[in-house]
């Protein structure tokens, strides 16, 4: 088990070690000048040449890239000036040669060349708004995923069967941005006097009482996030209870008396889970990353509209960082579920 747990690490180590580069080059060959969305167009020579050297864009690409991911690192070491003190905030294992330190340390994304602010305060910030949304939508396509499946498999190749299945295609099938605009003037526009429900809002919002909890905030944009894995859950459920409802341990717990609903929920749909949890537990990443259109549709704070405005204003520290942070949560939720899997299933480990 350990070796398994320390080769799923390794891999997951390359996999965002590939992320880093492939993400570093992209955002350093599109067009853009960073000293002047930091100092201003008429800006000195001088403070421009101090902001070029601060940000290592005299150097080389390649040697760009080597101080990109020294400041991703950990570990790492520096020349122990007030100035790298300020920057990194590290903290000191041991020093070495003249005035050089061995450290350890967060990994520092950068500023923002629009506020100069640290990229992992932004993060943070705007990590709550996404991480809510992404977690009702999960809630939404869970529960009323596994209730519609269930109902199709009991209602094989019925009309109400039929009906569920079309809408789960067509729900698989929209992208996910044009149901946001749809779903937000229809229920948040044109019937907002009958739903109660706002077209765009925070999750936070400032009243006369100060700061309140909106959640009916959350209603639209949850279930337009969700609509695509509910309609996959629908499908999966559907399949697998179908496909355990003709076992022969179904036909004998129906021929001993049992309760239809008993053999259903107590037997049936607990055999039938096995896929449905596969697919929720790499959903929540995705919709993680699915959210940027989405917030941005429906004006919510979180890291994708923080992220669709750095892209607008060319804000690469800002887009590099919440990319690669996305990345990191897909690593670190398959890798959970690779150990979950593999402390359930031996056989998933000898494999």
């Amino acid at each position: 088990m350990i070796q398994f747990i320390i080769s799923r690490l390794f891999y997951g180590l390359l996999v965002l070690f590939g992320a880093v580069i492939v993400v570093f080059f992209i955002f350093n060959v599109l067009p853009g000048d960073p000293v002047s969305m930091m100092a201003g167009q008429r800006t000195d020579v001088s403070t421009r040449a101090s902001i070029t050297k601060e940000l290592g864009l005299d150097q080389p690409l390649s040697h760009q890239l080597i101080l990109y991911l020294k400041d991703l690192s950990p570990i790492a070491s520096y020349t122990d000036t007030d100035e790298n003190r300020k920057k990194y905030e590290y903290f000191k294992l041991f020093r070495y040669g003249n005035n050089k330190v061995f450290v350890t340390k967060y990994p520092y994304l950068r500023r923002s060349f629009q506020t100069n602010k640290k990229v992992s305060e932004i993060i943070v910030e705007n990590m709550e708004g996404t991480f809510w949304l992404a977690l009702a939508a999960m809630i939404f396509a869970t529960f009323f995923g596994l209730l519609f499946g269930v109902i199709a498999s009991l209602r094989q190749n019925s009309i109400l069967d039929h009906t569920m299945v079309t809408i789960s295609v067509f729900g698989i099938s929209a992208p996910p941005f044009v149901m946001g605009a749809v779903i937000a003037m229809v229920f948040g526009y044109y019937l907002s006097d009958y739903t109660g429900l706002n077209s765009s809002g925070q999750l936070w919002e400032y009243g006369v009482n100060g700061k309140e909890l909106m959640l009916k905030n959350i209603i639209l944009p949850a279930i337009t996030l969700g609509l695509r894995p509910l309609s996959i859950i629908v499908q999966l459920t559907r399949s697998s209870m179908l496909d355990v409802l003709s076992q022969d341990y179904i036909r004998t717990a129906r021929a001993k008396g049992l309760r239809y609903f008993s053999i259903v929920t107590k037997h049936a749909l607990k055999n039938a889970l096995n896929p449905v949890i596969t697919a929720v537990s790499g959903w929540l990443a995705s919709l993680m990353a699915g959210a940027f259109f989405i917030e941005k549709v429906f004006n919510w704070k979180g890291i994708g509209s923080v992220t669709i405005d750095a892209v607008y204003k060319l804000d690469f520290p800002v887009v590099m960082g919440t990319t690669l942070f996305v990345a990191f949560i897909f690593i670190i939720i398959n890798l959970f579920v690779d150990i979950l899997y593999a402390t359930v299933d031996p056989r998933v480990r000898l494999k």
